[in-house]
């Protein structure tokens, strides 16, 4: 027989694992958050660069990387570009192919390619966001990249991630 103190204190360890236990497991079933920062970088005096970046998953779970970046340069127009990067195992993507991007509410954009030959990598998009970013209401968004034929690479855009896309506009 154990002793009183002896069974609290085994009772005590068994409590602490099956915490630890129970801690894992949820971790197991609580949602992916995608968390998008807002940098500015300035190279060169007047020459500024905003960047939104985070990481999504597409429908079938490959990562991408996901850049909302504004270039500013005296004298000369500013530029949005959003730049999506596959990890490794990503599709290959065509280019020059436009980006279609959704809403929730159903409305839908082109953003044009801007790597109207070739990519610097096989799994690297970049589009033309100047025009699209000011239109976007701060809603879920479906990313949309081409594949070859009809087929396309589905990649939701959180709310949260949106709203900090539309940030850049006032920087």
């Amino acid at each position: 027989m154990l002793h009183p103190i002896g069974k609290i204190f085994l009772r005590m360890i068994l409590l602490g694992i099956l915490t630890i236990f129970i801690f894992l497991g949820l971790e197991n079933f609580t949602f992916k958050s995608a968390i998008a920062v807002v940098t500015q970088i300035e190279e060169i005096p007047g020459e500024v660069l905003y960047r939104s970046q985070t990481k999504l998953d597409d429908q079938s779970g490959k990562v991408w990387q996901v850049v909302l970046f504004k270039q500013v340069y005296p004298g000369q127009a500013t530029t949005i570009n959003l730049r999506l990067v596959g990890f490794p195992g990503s599709a290959q993507l065509i280019h020059p192919q436009p980006l279609t991007i959704t809403s929730d509410t159903g409305q839908i954009w082109k953003a044009a390619d801007v790597f109207l030959d070739e990519a610097p990598a096989p799994t690297i998009g970049q589009y033309d966001f100047t025009e699209i970013l000011p239109q976007l209401s701060p809603e879920s968004l479906t990313l949309a990249i081409p594949l070859p034929g009809v087929k396309s690479i589905n990649i939701s855009v959180p709310s949260h991630v949106v709203k900090e896309w539309k940030s850049l506009n006032y920087k």
